[in-house]
């Protein structure tokens, strides 16, 4: 989730956009009646979405339709026309929505009495624009350089301080298998990636074509990679790839930046960037969209405040149009929000959606749940949040290139968002809805959810395991371990019925050895592990033609 008091130090960097001290709307959202007379068509797709998105929806039978066309540039044209100072700020595809400045109330009944716009029109912010150029700094799509990057390494030793947040969903046995999201692309909404560009770590992103291209949504502003860190925390967990530093879930994948958050202020309009970002993200064919920020109330335009009441799916124009996401092929992860020990408590948009997976916080060391991570269910009664990851204590790269750990349901949503990368690249006949349905499925708790963990910790691993049409000979699995009891207090049962086991270890969560017995029993081994701290550990079991390993909670 954002920080946003933080974010008020640059305010004098930036005169271009400036805030009122009061609510006065100047920016409003306008429902627009219909699409007639578009100038596209759903015979020519490639007019207003990429190759990538068109073959994306073609594989996975998802039809083009008068929704995906973009708001007739003809309204728009029309409401501009009726004051030079007019500007068009954000628009939304999918909800046939735009959003104006428009500080002139006379004008703003003209624009209300076009023949194709709603009388009823929602205030969204008070900016006030001294001069506005409509720029956007990007890097051109590179749609056919997704590359497969070459890196080698023994998942269970040169993750770095990273190997707790992956092996929590058992994705380094994914990582064993291969999938590390080569294909995939992510787009990141997000608030800004400072130092990003300069970070020694990701300068490979660079060089071998995994960053696409970058989009800045704020009025003004021409440049993510300045005026907020966030979005390098949070890029890093998915993407660091420096092995023996730290591997991120999704270290192959392709990335895509987009900034709908305003590091400057907090007022509604914020939703319909985000809105129309995450219908960037579709028409240039994302896979996965991570976001971790969310919405409830707005200090600096308190007239669009909601409530718990709102967080019902449909409220929010972010949390709808985060649901069409989903069943326009995308699998959208969001973080459920910092709000568990403050007052508003419950989860936040477009965490509420539906259709997508929201993630709430928990720790690696021993899968207790953050106090500060967000409480469901949605307001109609739906599990909120879906799932946890690591949220708390989770290693990030700070806009200093720094390793440090970090705490905020920010953090287990990117976490987990790589892994979902990685798991459609495992599963490519599976679309979107179907792998958000088996990310929960895979939950710890999936037949008794509650409002705190919702469906609980995902396995990744096991998820694939069960969906797998066919799994090539050369990287078939070995089998599974057999150890009872698990969770176990003080000893632990491995079976060694054929006598092929030749050395147990056991790691704790760092990849600490804590544990090993090099003489092994044909029969039972016994393994004392009542002196270990209570928390998850990896056991690893080498037999005369294999390593198995197996995730224990030790109680």
């Amino acid at each position: 989730m954002k920080t946003k008091k933080i974010f008020f130090l640059f305010l004098f960097l930036i005169p271009i956009l400036q805030l009122s001290a009061q609510d006065a709307a100047t920016c409003f959202r306008i429902q627009l009646k219909d699409k007639n007379r578009s100038p596209y068509s759903v015979n020519r797709p490639e007019e207003f979405l990429s190759l990538r998105a068109i073959n994306n929806k073609s594989r996975y039978n998802i039809p083009i339709t008068e929704e995906d066309f973009p708001v007739n540039p003809q309204y728009k044209q029309q409401i501009c026309a009726i004051n030079g100072n007019i500007r068009i700020l954000a628009e939304s595809k999918w909800q046939n929505t735009v959003v104006i400045y428009c500080p002139d109330s006379m004008s703003l009944e003209s624009v209300k009495s076009l023949p194709f716009t709603d009388t009823a029109v929602t205030p969204v912010a008070s900016y006030v624009l001294d001069s506005m150029d409509s720029k956007y700094e990007t890097v051109p799509a590179n749609e056919g350089s997704m590359l497969q990057n070459d890196l080698h390494f023994d998942s269970l030793y040169d993750y770095g301080p990273a190997w707790a947040q992956i092996a929590f969903h058992n994705g380094h046995k994914l990582h064993e298998l291969g999938f590390y999201g080569d294909g995939m692309l992510i787009v990141v909404l997000d608030g800004g990636w400072e130092g990003f560009d300069n970070i020694s770590y990701f300068q490979d992103m660079y060089e071998n074509g995994q960053l696409l291209g970058t989009r800045d949504m704020i009025p003004g502003h021409n440049n993510v990679y300045r005026n907020g860190t966030h979005g390098t925390c949070v890029t890093s967990t998915m993407a660091m790839a420096v092995n023996g530093q730290m591997i991120g879930t999704a270290p192959h994948a392709s990335y895509y930046f987009i900034r709908s958050e305003s590091p400057f202020s907090e007022e509604p309009i914020e939703e319909d960037f985000w809105a129309q970002g995450v219908e960037i993200a579709d028409s240039l064919g994302a896979d996965v969209v991570n976001s971790s920020l969310g919405y409830s109330t707005f200090d600096d335009f308190h007239q669009g405040d909601f409530t718990y009441e709102d967080c019902d799916g449909v409220a929010s124009i972010a949390s709808r149009n985060a649901s069409i996401a989903c069943h326009k092929g995308i699998a959208v992860c969001v973080s459920a929000g910092n709000e568990g020990s403050k007052p508003w408590h419950y989860i936040s948009h477009p965490a509420d959606a539906f259709d997508i997976i929201s993630v709430g916080a928990a720790r690696a060391v021993d899968s207790a749940m953050a106090s500060f991570s967000s409480y469901g269910p949605s307001y109609d009664g739906r599990v909120k949040p879906d799932v946890v990851s690591v949220g708390w204590d989770t290693y990030v790269v700070n806009a200093a290139g720094g390793i440090n750990a970090g705490n905020g349901t920010s953090f287990a949503s990117p976490v987990l968002a790589g892994l979902v990368a990685c798991l459609r690249q495992a599963l490519p006949q599976k679309n979107a809805l179907e792998i958000l349905d088996i990310v929960r499925q895979h939950g710890h708790q999936y037949l008794t959810p509650d409002s705190i963990m919702g469906y609980g910790i995902p396995d990744m691993y096991q998820a694939y395991l069960d969906n797998a049409v066919a799994i090539k000979e050369a990287v078939r699995p070995a089998p599974s371990v057999l150890l009872y009891p698990n969770p176990c207090e003080n000893e632990l049962v491995i079976p060694n019925s054929d006598g092929s086991i030749r050395q147990i270890e056991i790691y704790d969560v760092s990849g600490k050895l804590v544990r090993r017995v090099e003489n092994c029993w044909y029969d039972l081994n016994t393994i004392s592990v009542a002196d270990l701290k209570s928390g998850f550990y990896i056991v690893r079991v080498k037999t005369d033609t294999s390593i198995k390993t197996a995730k224990i909670i030790k109680r």
